[in-house]
């Protein structure tokens, strides 16, 4: 195949003041990094993290110029490792992709070999970039919870944060695994979507928000997946049936956790961390085909909705401020 001299992407630089600014531009071939496996992008998806990577954001991204992007899906065009070849349908998320490797948001992308997942037989690139980390990690959250011994009738499972990406999966996932699932949101404009996605109820981020200071609450939840972090972490931990499980994933409202033991010395309860970027890649491969498969969601379109590299910078302001629904998808080159 014969490679073009440049490829789109969109490229975020810092000046001397270190603000960022963002826009689409054509990179020269040789500005890839280094790695085994060679893919043109068809899709993307636009995560709060890449949102911070687009923005400057230190923490997520430590050297500019860069292309942000943690997931991408489409076709090996050249692999230097025996287990990919030309033609393949593959997918990546989480490692370096999209922090301080250029990810998804380009036509190409070039990664190590064991970034790379084979695109299960059940589910096209662009199925798996609606999915996605979010989708991804919303997998972890399920499972860690059934390693648990988490089963239907032990009771209610809440979701923090279900208008968003993780959360909206998480929903639809343990819907189909037969829980009653209560979705927490502060979005009214999300309550059809949630009822859509199988959740049972629907409260608001106020009652999960407890400024008591009580260190328990009665007990009221079996099961947990939270996508906030901070004080919403805190009062589920508090509102955890005895030997309750959640399962913790985002940090959106605060990093810091304030809580005495008892919720784990007198309930029992777990708290369980979903590190979706480094999670490892046996049981990667397995949740993968997971989502293409038993936990397929049915109307997995009616979560997203389609965008280009154009509309980033509008779309990149909006996640920062809570303004999206869903799985926002990039279109690329699909």
């Amino acid at each position: 195949m014969n490679l073009p001299s440049t490829y789109r992407a969109y490229l975020v630089t810092k000046d001397a003041n270190q603000n960022a600014t963002a826009a689409v531009t054509e990179r020269p071939f040789n500005a890839l990094p280094p790695g085994e496996v060679l893919i043109q992008v068809a899709y993307s998806s636009l995560n709060y993290k890449d949102a911070l990577s687009a923005t400057g954001h230190p923490g997520v991204t430590k050297n500019y110029p860069h292309v942000p992007g943690i997931d991408a899906a489409g076709t090996v065009v050249s692999s230097e490792s025996h287990l990919f070849k030309p033609g393949d349908r593959v997918l990546v998320t989480g490692y370096d992709l999209g922090s301080n490797t250029d990810g998804g948001f380009a036509e190409y992308i070039r990664v190590p070999a064991e970034w790379v997942v084979p695109l299960p037989a059940n589910l096209t690139l662009k199925e798996s970039m609606i999915y996605g980390t979010a989708g991804f990690t919303a997998a972890i959250c399920v499972s860690q919870l059934q390693k648990m011994g988490l089963r239907p009738d032990h009771g209610e499972v809440v979701v923090s944060g279900a208008s968003g990406g993780v959360g909206c999966i998480a929903v639809a996932i343990l819907a189909k695994e037969g829980y009653q699932v209560v979705a927490s949101t502060g979005k009214p404009q999300a309550h059809n979507m949630l009822k859509q996605l199988g959740a049972a109820r629907i409260i608001g981020r106020e009652d999960l928000n407890d400024l008591s200071g009580r260190p328990l609450l009665k007990g009221i939840w079996a099961g947990a997946i939270d996508t906030v972090g901070g004080n919403t972490l805190s009062t589920i931990i508090r509102l955890l049936k005895i030997q309750g499980s959640v399962a913790a994933c985002g940090n959106v409202a605060n990093h810091k956790l304030e809580l005495t033991v008892y919720p784990f010395i007198l309930r029992g309860v777990n708290l369980l961390g979903a590190d979706s970027a480094l999670w490892p890649r046996n049981s990667r491969l397995e949740l993968w085909n997971r989502l293409a498969n038993q936990w397929k969601i049915d109307n997995l379109e009616y979560l997203s909705h389609a965008i280009g590299l154009e509309d980033l910078n509008e779309h990149v302001a909006k996640i920062l401020k809570g303004g999206l629904l869903g799985r926002t998808l990039v279109n690329i080159t699909g």
